[in-house]
This record gives C-alpha cells, sequence and structure tokens, in this order.
C-alpha cells in the first residue's frame, strides 16, 4: 500500500498511529535543527516532521527535496506543539521515520497554492499543474457532486440515461457545426451535435418516456467567459407532458441540487415572467432579479418639451441607480462613454440628479424644469439620493441597452452578490423572429418548439402581425442574469410541423434532406412531448459563485478555442488529407 491514510484525513484522535501517506511536497521549512515538510495531495495539506536527532539518512534525505517531489513516508501522527486553526489537519503533524522519493519534479512554472503567482496563458499551457491547486480541485469536487445529485434525482423520478451518437448529420440549430471528414465516404462530412434534439425526439417516439443525458455538445461560435467550443448539457426529454408537468419536474431537480450540494433552500414555486415582462423591466430574456433598478418607459413624459433627442426617439427609458446622485462629472463622463462602446451600442447618455438637499441637476436642464424632472424621478420611484440614468431609440435596441447599464451600475454597487441566488422561470418568448433584412420568420428556438395552444388561430394565419404575437410553449430557467436551461414542448403533429416548415421558408425537399428522418418517424405514432437542456458547465460555476466555466471544465480552451497543453487544433498531414480526400487551398 503506497498509504494507509489521505493528507486531509488525520486528527487529534490518531495521535500514537503509525500511518503512511503519499503525496506532493508543497514545500519545506528549516528552523534549527529540524526540517518541517507540507504534503498535500487533493484531501488536503499533513505536516511532516524530520527531527534534529533523526538518522543522518533520514535528514539528509530531508534535505534534498524540492517543490513537487512526489513522496512515500512513514511515521507516527503526534499533537502539534504549535497548532494551525486554519488546517483540519492543523492539530498533528507525523514524526517520519522514513522517506521514499517516488518521483523528483523539476521546479513548477508557478506556484501551487490557493492564490498562485501564474498567469492565465502559462497555467493553460501547464493545465495539469493548474489543476493541483486547491481551486480547481473544490471546482471539480463541486461538479462531480452535482452530477452525482441530478442522477439519483432522475433516476429515482423514472429517468433512464440513453446514449446518442457524436457523429451525425448537420442540422440548422443557431449556430455553425463542427464537420468530421468521412474516409470510408469520400466528399461527404459528420456533424458534432451542437444538441441530441432530434435523437431524444426520436427516443420519445421509440416509447423511452424518460430520457436524461449528461452530454458532450459542440458549436463552432466565439468564446466568452460562459462559453466554449465543446460544452456539457443536462439533456432531458419527456412524453406525455404538458409544460407545468415539465416545469415542476426540472424545478424540483434544481431544488434538489440547491439543497444537497449547497445547503441552500430556494423559493417554492419559482416566480415566473413572461418574456414581455422580462424585456420591458430588465431589458433581458435573462433578467438578474438579485437587485431592482427596473427600467421604466417615460417616453410620455419627456416628450414634446423642445428636447428634439427624445422627440424623435420611438422610446425613451430609464434607470434609477440608487445612492448615486453624487456622481462626478468625471464619473457620468466615464458611463457615457461605456454606454457608447459596440457592446452597449447607445449613441449618448441623459442623467438626472436627484441630490440628498432636494436640489436636481441634469445635462438636459435647458428643456426640463426641475418640476418636469421631478415628475420623471416619481414615475420611476426615484428618491433623493439617486442617479437617473436615461436612454432613448428604438424600443427593444434601448431596452437591451439599459438592461446591459443596469447590470454594469448593480456590479459597480455590490448588488451582485454570487453566494445570493435568485432563480426564476421566463416563459411566453415570441415564437418567431422576424429579419427585415432577410425579409421573412426565423424560430426563435428552434423548428420543433411547438406553439401556445391558445394561439393557433394566429398560427395558422397568413397575417404578419398575426404571426408576430404567436408565443412558443417554451420555458428558460434563469440564475443571476444566466441562462441555466432551456426547452419547450415540441411539434408532434405532422400538420403542424408542415405549417412550422412554410412559416420558415423550408420548401419541402429541403425539409426532406434535412430533416425527412424525423419528419418519418412522426408517422409512426409520436406522442406528446416536451424537455430541456440545462448547461452543466453554467450551472456549475455559478454554484461556485463563479462566471467563468473554464475553472469547472478540466481541460478547456482559451478565447481562440485552442488548447494551449497539447496544442490543438493542428495540422495534419498529406498521407491523412490524401486518405481524406481533402486539399488544403492556400
Amino acid at each position: 500500500m503506497y498509504r494507509t491514510h489521505t493528507c486531509g484525513e488525520l486528527r487529534i484522535a490518531d495521535s500514537g498511529r503509525s500511518v503512511t501517506l503519499a503525496g506532493w511536497v508543497q514545500k519545506v521549512r528549516k528552523l534549527g535543527g529540524m526540517t518541517f515538510i507540507d504534503l498535500r495531495d487533493r484531501y488536503g495539506i499533513t505536516q511532516l516532521v524530520v527531527e534534529a536527532d533523526a538518522p543522518a539518512s533520514l535528514v539528509e534525505t530531508a534535505s534534498t527535496l524540492g517543490r513537487e517531489y512526489v513522496l512515500q513516508v512513514e511515521g507516527e501522527v503526534v499533537e502539534r506543539a504549535s497548532k494551525n486553526s486554519k488546517m483540519p489537519t492543523g492539530d498533528i503533524e507525523i514524526k517520519l521515520a522514513s522517506i521514499n522519493i517516488l518521483n523528483k519534479a523539476d521546479t513548477p512554472p508557478f506556484t501551487i497554492e490557493e492564490d498562485t503567482d501564474g498567469g492565465e496563458d502559462i497555467r493553460a499551457r501547464y493545465r495539469y499543474l493548474d489543476l493541483r491547486r486547491p481551486p480547481l480541485q473544490r471546482a471539480l469536487a463541486l461538479r462531480h457532486r452535482l452530477a452525482h445529485e441530478l442522477r439519483n434525482y432522475l433516476d429515482s423520478h423514472g429517468f433512464m440515461e440513453i446514449e446518442t451518437p457524436y457523429l451525425i448529420k448537420s442540422t440548422p440549430e443557431g449556430a455553425r457545426d463542427f464537420v468530421v471528414p468521412s474516409r470510408m465516404n469520400p466528399g461527404t462530412f459528420y456533424a458534432l451535435p451542437q444538441s441530441p434534439q432530434t435523437f431524444k425526439q426520436l427516443l420519445m417516439v421509440a416509447g423511452y418516456d424518460r430520457y436524461f443525458q449528461i452530454v458532450r455538445c459542440f458549436r463552432d461560435e466565439d468564446l466568452r467567459a460562459d462559453r466554449q467550443p465543446e460544452f456539457t448539457q443536462i439533456d432531458c426529454e419527456m412524453s406525455f407532458v404538458e409544460q407545468e408537468d415539465v416545469l415542476n419536474m426540472f424545478e424540483g431537480m434544481m431544488r434538489t441540487m440547491f439543497k444537497n450540494a449547497l445547503g441552500v433552500d430556494i423559493p417554492d414555486p419559482l416566480p415566473r415572467m413572461s418574456w414581455y415582462d422580462a424585456m420591458d423591466r430588465y431589458g433581458s430574456d435573462k433578467p438578474d432579479v438579485r437587485f431592482g433598478m427596473e427600467i421604466h418607459e417615460i417616453s410620455s413624459l419627456v416628450k414634446g418639451c423642445g428636447f428634439g433627442v427624445f422627440d424623435s426617439a420611438a422610446y425613451v427609458g430609464a434607470i434609477a441607480v440608487p445612492g448615486s446622485a453624487d456622481y462626478t462629472r468625471k464619473q457620468l463622463d466615464e458611463i457615457t462613454e461605456w454606454v457608447k462602446r459596440p457592446q452597449v451600442g447607445a449613441k449618448g447618455l441623459v442623467y438626472v440628479k436627484l441630490n440628498s438637499d432636494g436640489s436636481i441637476k441634469s445635462s438636459v436642464d435647458k428643456f426640463y424644469s426641475p418640476e418636469q424632472l421631478k415628475a420623471v424621478a416619481d414615475s420611476i420611484g426615484a428618491s433623493a439620493g439617486d442617479l437617473l440614468l436615461i436612454l432613448c431609440g428604438d424600443k427593444r435596441k434601448t431596452q437591451n441597452q439599459l438592461g446591459v447599464l443596469r447590470v454594469e451600475m448593480g456590479g459597480r454597487l455590490g448588488l451582485r452578490d454570487p453566494k445570493v441566488f435568485a432563480p426564476l422561470w421566463i416563459v411566453d418568448f415570441p415564437l418567431f423572429e422576424w429579419s427585415e433584412e432577410d425579409g421573412r420568420f426565423y424560430a426563435m428556438h428552434h423548428p420543433f418548439t411547438a406553439p401556445k395552444p391558445e394561439h393557433l388561430d394566429w398560427y395558422y394565419s397568413d397575417k404578419k402581425e398575426d404571426l408576430e404575437r404567436v408565443c412558443a410553449n417554451a420555458y428558460d430557467f434563469v440564475l443571476n442574469g444566466t441562462e441555466l436551461g432551456g426547452g419547450s414542448i415540441r411539434i408532434h403533429n405532422a400538420d403542424m410541423q408542415k405549417r412550422m416548415f412554410e412559416i420558415l421558408g423550408i420548401g419541402k425537399e429541403e425539409a426532406e434532406y434535412k430533416f425527412g428522418f424525423i419528419i418519418n418517424a412522426f408517422k409512426f405514432g409520436a406522442p406528446p412531448h416536451g424537455g430541456l437542456a440545462f448547461g452543466f458547465d453554467r450551472v456549475c460555476a455559478l454554484f461556485g459563485g463563479q462566471e467563468t466555466i473554464r475553472d469547472y471544465i478540466a481541460f478547456p480552451k482559451n478565447n481562440q478555442g485552442r488548447d494551449v497543453m497539447i496544442d490543438s487544433p493542428s495540422q495534419i498531414d498529406d498521407i491523412q488529407l490524401e486518405e481524406l480526400h481533402i486539399a488544403i487551398s492556400k
């Protein structure tokens, strides 16, 4: 046996026991004639001591040790003279009888500590060393616990875990596919799945009424903190259900995960908000409701007063930033420049300061009296000491800009506490999005999403205004400003599916080519069904109090989609290219 105990296991009750430990050297310290060694594994750290009167060979071996050496040690558990209350093992140390160096180590390029001195690039290159650090160990341990909890929950509710293929046919799902050339079928390509959407629906047709899978998915899209080219979904589908059944089932799953993994109780039932309310009040379909600062339309109060910017705008909206009327002109100028960035897209910003002494100062004093500005403030519930920030333009675009500004100000004011959880459901999305550029409708989710039953008359109408009113039988699970999961009740009726393709401009031949397998399957008795998928990496990150998902993935890619540790993607040789019938254009 290499070890009898882990490095995080021993306590004062183990005093007097002879033990064997194995792990990595965290640090070595010499005090007088004694040598102290911190030995680490993923369970914790235990202090080892080589006393001054120890055998000369043991003292000599201890003097040669370096950081990250791999050791096996034997010794006796003794009570520490100087205890460390910050360590779970801080009441004891191991009085060593022997040291066996299992492997020497070069000096690592950064410290393997809670807070390291290594930058992101160097840690990515040596990811296997970064994974030795406690923050990443805790992150992956949380991921493991969450996967265990959701499997237990779904199994207890009759779900079967069934794997679906990775090499599939390319179908439109909103992002670029990763494609894989087929050597056995020259000139043809597989696609890696963006989701198992069609396969899980086929499983419903096959009679497996409760399916789930913790599945890898792939999307060739630009990356950010919460997006990777390969990611993991908690993918689920159910037969003979309506929307309420799905929401109750997976609300229960999330409640169980919060309770068992974090010891946190979330509301029962969770609040629900329509997509239209979310956009009007928060400027986002994934609102962060941990704080207020809601958006209010003030068009009727500010138009017709001679300020041309507002008079010509389709929409004028405002947020009240609490306790921020003392912002300096320099700070206000900085916020104005911030909203002009391409990521926000506003042309400018109007402010109103409700000073604590009752006076009002704004950037539009020339056009509005203090009484008019006070009326605006009263209409949105602002009070003395608050700062009003106002944007205008196209309604949805301006609401989105105000939503981004709202989140930014909430962050600056410390209102986005990662230890506070505010989940909710967003429901009643539009089924279609109209593209002015293309002059056609697109599916807001995917072409298998069913319309709300009460909107079928509009769904079968030929009028554009009616189709724009149709709501999808769809839902998103939102937590702290992040969409953690989403899904819908699916179309299972052939005529309804045919109508969907007509609205989206997908002809019979195109539909048959892209979706023929599922259209044909529906001819053989498809049950009513629906489901959803959670982004498991995002779930792990938010449960861990982080916004980036990278620490919760063992081997992530960087912002350019590269794995710098293994130098991937990489070129392949001419022989492989020839076998695949691929030529690289220069």
